[in-house]
């Protein structure tokens, strides 16, 4: 059999990623193990420093800062010794036969994922199984898991593989790193998988689920429910909140719309226009608080917003808010009306009448300009649209930035 390198990123993890250890050292094949131990204090390094294992790579973030998944996956990856790499979590264990599943469907070009077993911590999903066995390590039922595997566990569908995407996946790691790894936008973590996989398709990868392979998931152990972070099983670290929300408003930069794919996660990608809105003050109203919120709410989703040139103030104060939240030069993204450049679609907003509604067609309009959009003028709502090229450009965002 083809060997894999597990590539597992963790920090404080140490008693999740044990058994990660032990669940892919009991697979028939003595696979490659590359832990990239991120600052942590649990006593993972010390840990993995006894085992004297040949085929376990260890890489050290001493800290006290930590790297995050995004840094680490791709050290890891472009560490790997094997051509196919499985970026796995340590808060997943491997069942029974689970490398011989996915290398059955594994080719050039295609990535490969496993089927999420998990306790009752998130709602059931068309793409995993909802099953007790252990919601903490020290409850997990090993013996119980592995032979629900070999002798009662049923497909959900009517077959053996459907199409989406999610950890744990395997992939040829030069396929990986044609698209340039994870980017660094995402840092440290939080819509760095759904970026990714939005290249992954876009390249033209199948992304295929295998539902004979299995892996059962604690969930959410590496930030959102970290108990080092301030989670628990079930609870919300502030860590994560802070990054998901940082990163959601980022992925919505980069791709013009939030993420989306279908029941079975697999991504459904929008078109990317170039998109330019001009927030219009007039007749003249208050300039303070709402104004800044509906810069906060828009500015995502465009290429560049054009403000009035009396807006000088709300523009440098919300960029010195915002800036630290995203690699992006907000100075490119935000400016004056006075030094508006051409782009394919423009989008006039009026202060004076903007609202939900209208808020909510700038979130879905890629699609609609997609759908029915003429170049030309129309309103939708209160937007006032010219549309002068249709040119699309997701295709140039496959390779990471």
């Amino acid at each position: 059999m083809k060997k894999i390198t597990f590539v597992i990123p963790s920090r404080n993890n140490l008693e999740f990623l044990q058994l990660a250890y032990k669940s892919i050292r009991n697979l028939e094949t003595q696979h490659e193990i590359l832990v990239l131990n991120d600052a942590s204090t649990d006593g993972t390094q010390e840990w993995m420093d006894s085992l004297g294992d040949d085929d376990l790579i260890v890489h050290h973030n001493p800290g006290p800062e930590r790297i995050g998944i995004v840094g680490m996956f791709d050290k890891g990856i472009e560490m790997a010794r094997t051509d196919i790499i499985m970026a796995f979590h340590a808060d997943m264990v491997a069942a029974p036969d689970l490398d011989k599943h996915i290398l059955k469907h594994l080719k050039k070009g295609t990535v490969v994922s496993a089927t999420r077993v998990e306790p009752p911590l998130h709602p059931d999903g068309p793409e995993k199984v909802l099953m007790d066995f252990g919601i903490e390590v020290e409850d997990f039922n090993m013996t119980g898991f592995n032979n629900w595997v070999n002798n009662e566990y049923k497909p959900k569908h009517n077959t053996l593989v459907t199409e989406g995407i999610f950890a744990p996946w395997c992939m040829y790691k030069d396929d990986f790193l044609a698209v340039g790894g994870h980017d660094e936008l995402f840092a440290p973590q939080s819509k760095e998988d759904s970026d990714i996989f939005n290249r992954f398709v876009l390249n033209g990868y199948k992304v295929l689920q295998t539902w004979e392979g299995l892996v059962y998931h604690f969930t959410s152990r590496g930030s959102r429910f970290n108990k080092h972070a301030g989670g628990a099983a079930g609870k919300n670290s502030d860590e994560w909140l802070y990054t998901t929300n940082k990163n959601m408003r980022n992925f919505i930069r980069k791709w013009g719309t939030m993420v989306k794919h279908d029941s079975l996660m697999k991504p459904i990608i929008s078109p990317k226009y170039d998109i330019a809105l001009t927030l219009i003050n007039d007749p003249p109203i208050s300039r303070l608080n709402n104004t800044k919120n509906i810069i906060h709410a828009i500015e995502p989703y465009c290429n560049v917003l054009y403000l009035s040139t009396d807006d000088s103030s709300l523009v440098s104060n919300y960029v010195q808010e915002e800036q630290q939240h995203t690699t992006l030069d907000l100075k490119e993204r935000i400016k004056s009306i006075d030094d508006k450049k051409e782009h394919d679609i423009f989008v006039d907003i009026m202060e004076s009448n903007f609202n939900n509604h209208d808020y909510k067609i700038l979130q879905q309009l890629p699609d609609i300009i997609n759908d029915s959009g003429e170049v030309g003028n129309f309103t939708l709502g209160n937007l006032h649209i010219n549309i002068i090229k249709k040119n699309t450009y997701e295709k140039e965002l496959i390779c990471a930035s």
